[in-house]
């Protein structure tokens, strides 16, 4: 074999490409930024690859104009391979022959900790940690599994094979990677740099998500057994609780689900009476809700719709006519790798649903048929129907994932998993194990789906009151906040008395106080490819004490989470890792790097461990009953300086549509820093086109009680106590304490450039 060309790494630039002359073809490099490589074999009859569903096809190939390349990374070709180094020591070297044998090759140091590849099936043993190692396979045909043909190590590289399903090897220092199913693999992308840079790469070549709309950052009460009456009373029995809760998910009783005519598509005229003249949906959109029904990924054959199916061949051949588990009647899976089944499914009929009131879809059951993809191309269905129908955004939960279906507006659930503490417990591995395959919108059952035994509560499915509490103090620390159960189970929380009401409603209301916190990361993600909750090794990547710490996750940058998940618990050590930390419930502060002892409350299940990082800036609201309830005027600031500046870039915008795409959106960078003298807050000029109605930031800055407080170097008026501060409409400041100790609140302009600087 000869190089053609050898890659250098000139100053600020990507290195040239490359290429490698095989018997067989040619193997050539190509750098899309000086921290992506991308590594492709052209066999000698020029039939090039086509690439899978796993890479945009959107993606832009061209490295970014005047890319600054990192100092401490240089690719260079070394004996037939692409090796990537840091600060001279070698970090992954990738042999470029193996891809004319249709595999990938690599070698690393031992020692490396590696992620990613695949997450847990719902009835799999999630114990098995974070770390990958040994045989594992990234695929997408069970249950709860997240899969991605993607392995990615804390040292700081990853690679990406460019296949529908992948076997891994990872035997020491040697990592191999074969197709499933006996398919060769000829591209792959290699990542260089810290976890978040991973996956912002990831993110470019394998695609960004788009926004869901914003009362998908609420709560969702999913429920088999339920008809349009008792829906009406549910939603008002929240409304009349002040419990905040923006969803409805209905199961199989929203479906004319085993009559003809497009019963799959349509509604359940007899359940839900008001929901074909769209009656229903005014009924509740006057309520501040939402519906969103499941979908099936199965006809029944002697239909209209089942008969178009067989007329057009739109069956998966994997499929065989059986009958249904609840209609007993014939049903057959449709293909949805077929372009054709995709445009089709959103058809006239679905589209009067969605025009009556399905804001968003709980796809279901579609991981039968040993298919990485069959999932992924029933959303793909959805969404691309959805955006060509409507502006309004599309919304979806599906049972597994496959890394490129975050494409497609793509949440996934843990499947069908059992209620106890066991389960719940588990969930955290399900969880963080699905972010590092790129699985970010990640949710679960709420309270657990199966019931725990054939004798229990019929309501309750034998989920008990301290179990409740504690799984809604989790879910609300989750991508995906909901709950769900068998037919007939009930998951509201007043169902479960009054001690677990009150907890579990103080964390649905904490949620509600931070959506401008929250739905500021939904713009992360799609910018950064970094969602919510990401496990605290992202933050931390050198600490080998979070390498397996599934007790604790980061919720965005600045808060961290460690629900309770032991029955009875008095008390329980949680690790904080390097830097300072206050404990959000007490205001006490707290050194990280270690271990430390939190008292918890086994009668009334009112604690929830979260924690504030020391430089956070976290924006919070009055907590509403649903999402856009009021008019977001003024945003509070949770402000912990440090004295490194900090910032975090506040986002908004119609939270229902795709407009931001065309700019229609605001985004505006805060920034704090502490010095010698005092403090400094500032807010950047404003980003979009979009203008909220917010009006004003309430600051509260922590850690000072400020002499004096000055806009620009203009003073600002001192109000004198914060509850004058609050009824005073204008600008001004004022000092105190509260639980963290001194405090100074500031109120400043929202959406224009300030330099505030407390003394």
């Amino acid at each position: 074999m000869t190089v053609a060309a050898e890659p250098t790494d000139a100053a600020g630039q990507p290195p040239a490409p490359a290429s490698l002359q095989l018997a067989q073809g040619s193997v050539t490099v190509h750098y899309l930024a000086p921290d992506i490589a991308r590594i492709a074999f052209l066999p000698n009859d020029g039939a090039k690859p086509m690439p899978t569903l796993v890479i945009d096809p959107a993606l832009d190939d061209k490295a970014p104009a005047g890319s600054d390349a990192s100092q401490a990374a240089h690719w260079v070709l070394r004996d037939g391979a692409l090796v990537a180094l840091r600060d001279g020591h070698e970090l992954l070297s990738v042999d470029l022959a193996a891809l004319g044998r249709g595999e990938v090759r690599a070698r690393h140091a031992a020692a490396d900790p590696l992620y990613g590849i695949r997450g847990y099936g719902a009835f799999e043993r999630a114990d098995g940690g974070l770390q990958r190692a040994g045989k594992q396979v990234a695929k997408a045909g069970e249950q709860g599994f997240a899969g991605a043909p993607f392995v990615w190590s804390t040292a700081g590289y990853g690679l990406l094979a460019d296949a529908e399903g992948a076997n891994f090897a990872l035997d020491g220092s040697e990592l191999r990677v074969r197709g499933r199913k006996q398919q060769p693999i000829r591209t792959v992308y290699v990542f260089l740099g810290q976890p978040k840079a991973l996956f912002a790469a990831l993110a470019r070549v394998s695609g960004r998500s788009p926004l869901f709309p914003k009362w998908a950052m609420g709560f969702t009460n999913s429920q088999w057994g339920i008809d349009q009456q008792e829906l009406l009373q549910l939603v008002d029995t929240y409304r009349a609780r002040h419990i905040p809760l923006d969803n409805f998910t209905l199961d199989f009783d929203w479906k004319a689900w085993g009559a003809d005519q497009y019963g799959e598509f349509r509604w359940n005229p007899d359940k839900f009476p008001g929901g074909a003249d769209g009656s229903l949906k005014a009924a509740l959109e006057a309520k501040g809700m939402h519906l969103t029904g499941i979908m099936k990924p199965r006809l029944h054959v002697d239909t209209a719709e089942g008969r178009y199916a067989t007329e057009h061949g739109l069956w998966s051949a994997k499929s065989k006519p059986a009958p249904d588990y609840f209609s007993h009647k014939t049903v057959r899976d449709l293909d949805f790798d077929q372009p054709a089944a995709r445009t089709w499914f959103f058809n006239d009929t679905l589209k009067h649903a969605f025009d009556t009131g399905m804001a968003g879809w709980w796809n279901d059951e579609a991981d039968t048929l040993d298919s990485d993809t069959q999932f992924l191309n029933m959303q793909r269905a959805l969404y691309d129907g959805q955006r060509a129908y409507s502006r309004q955004r599309v919304w979806s939960i599906n049972r597994n994932f496959y890394l490129g279906a975050q494409r497609y507006a793509y949440g996934l659930w843990s499947g069908d998993i059992a209620t106890g503490f066991a389960s719940m417990k588990a969930q955290r591995q399900r969880m963080l194990s699905a972010i590092n395959a790129g699985a970010m919108q990640w949710g679960m059952d709420g309270g657990g789906f199966q019931k725990s035994g054939k004798q229990a509560d019929p309501v309750t499915g034998g989920l008990t009151p301290e179990n409740y509490a504690r799984w809604i103090q989790f879910g609300a620390f989750t991508p995906i906040f909901r709950v769900h159960g068998e037919l007939g189970i009930k998951r509201q929380p007043w169902v479960y008395g009054p001690v677990a009401e009150r907890a579990a409603a103080a964390a649905i209301r904490l949620r509600y106080a931070l959506l401008p916190y929250i739905y500021s990361y939904e713009y992360q993600r799609r910018a950064t490819g970094v969602g919510l909750v990401r496990p605290l090794l992202f933050g931390w990547p050198d600490d080998a004490n979070v390498r397996e710490d599934v007790d604790a996750w980061m919720f965005g940058d600045y808060l961290l989470a460690s629900p309770v998940v032991e029955q009875g618990q008095a008390s329980k050590d949680i690790y904080l890792p390097a830097g300072r930390w206050f404990d959000y419930a007490s205001g006490k502060a707290c050194d990280g790097g270690q271990k430390v002892r939190y008292a918890l409350d086994a009668k009334t299940w009112s604690d929830l461990p979260l924690f504030v990082r020391e430089g956070a800036i976290v924006p919070m609201q009055a907590p509403q009953d649903y999402v856009g309830q009021q008019p977001l005027r003024e945003v509070e600031l949770e402000v912990f300086p440090s004295a490194q500046r900090t910032s975090f870039p506040y986002y908004d915008d119609d939270g229902a549509t795709y407009a931001y795409e065309q700019g229609e959106y605001f985004l505006q960078t805060l920034a704090v820093q502490r010095a010698d003298r005092g403090v400094s807050f500032e807010t950047a000029a404003p980003e979009g086109s979009f203008k909220p109605a917010l009006g004003w930031y309430l600051v509260k800055v922590h850690g000072i009680a400020a002499a004096a407080v000055s806009e620009d170097g203009q003073p600002l008026r001192d109000l004198g106590s914060e509850a004058a501060l609050r009824k005073h409409d204008g600008a001004g400041w004022a000092q105190g304490s509260d639980r963290f100790g001194p405090v100074t609140w500031v109120r400043v302009p929202a959406g224009q450039v300030a330099h505030i600087a407390l003394r």
